[in-house]
């Protein structure tokens, strides 16, 4: 899990690499989940400067998400994804026949990064997704399919993250923080995600961006899918001062990725701390 995707678990892998002289025409094959991927991506793009690998995601989260799009990385004490490379597979092979095996809870955090498309892009696939019923294979394989085609869409704009690609992060400025404070031992990413994005709700709302009915709607789309969305901030200063640590900051400005209603984005930053803070003491302590 998250807790082994450090510089310590990647160094163990280059070593076995350099043990059984691997040579710049070998390959790596990224047989699992989102962290696996990871971090046979970053192993890939550091050992003799550059081998090629190949994504075969096992989990959702990984298929619809962590496998496309060429983001490599492991976490450290100071936040998650920290220290990595963007390095594209050769190929991804995606097989839904992988899912059967998977634990109901995993599969339900693959779903939170499937609604985060939905509310960022596409407001017909967010209204398809509330009566959508995951257990009918070829209403999977469609959401597997119309996902990725999102994804790759914005990556194929803006390979990078130089701009819209940043919109990918939403529900994740807040959730990275969850992680990190649990440290990546109570939540799996997309459950961590889920709480993020209700957070991201909350505070569009308070800007007045989204209407409360609509993030309603999406807070009711996470529970149908057995996402948690509630978290108890133990202190709302320290919760704020990690959001500094996060990978879209800049000029001491924290960039937020937030729904503009249900199926379109904006990015704000130098938003009011205070106003951010009463959105954390929402979920801190002293509710």
């Amino acid at each position: 899990g998250e807790a082994y995707k450090t510089l310590q678990t990647v160094e163990s892998i280059l070593d076995q690499l350099f043990i059984h002289k691997l040579d710049r025409q070998s390959l790596l094959i990224a047989l699992g989940g989102g962290v696996i991927g990871d971090m046979t991506g970053f192993t890939a793009s550091l050992y003799q400067r550059g081998i090629g690998f190949v994504q075969i995601p096992t989990t959702l989260l990984s298929q619809v998400d962590a496998s496309v799009g060429g983001k490599t990385g492991v976490n450290n004490q100071y936040g998650k994804n920290l220290i990595g490379a963007f390095y594209q597979p050769r190929a991804v092979y995606i097989d839904p026949a992988f899912l059967q095996t998977l634990p109901p809870r995993e599969f339900a955090a693959g779903v939170a990064e499937i609604i985060k498309m939905a509310v960022m892009f596409d407001r017909d696939y967010f209204t398809f997704l509330e009566r959508a019923e995951l257990s009918d294979e070829p209403t999977l394989k469609e959401v597997i399919r119309r996902s990725v085609e999102l994804k790759a869409e914005v990556v194929n704009q803006d390979e990078k993250e130089a701009g819209i690609r940043a919109v990918l992060n939403y529900g994740h400025t807040f959730g990275h923080v969850i992680e990190n404070e649990t440290n990546y031992t109570t939540y799996l990413h997309g459950e961590a995600v889920a709480i993020g994005i209700v957070m991201a709700n909350r505070l569009a709302v308070k800007l007045g961006l989204m209407h409360p009915e609509e993030a309603q709607r999406v807070t009711e789309l996470l529970e149908k899918f057995t996402l948690p969305v509630d978290y108890m901030i133990p202190d709302v200063d320290d919760f704020y001062e990690h959001f500094f640590l996060d990978k879209k900051s800049a000029n001491n400005s924290i960039k937020f990725i937030l729904p503009e209603g249900i199926g379109a984005h904006r990015i704000e930053k130098d938003i009011d701390e205070v106003l951010i803070k009463s959105v954390l003491a929402e979920f801190g302590g002293n509710r």
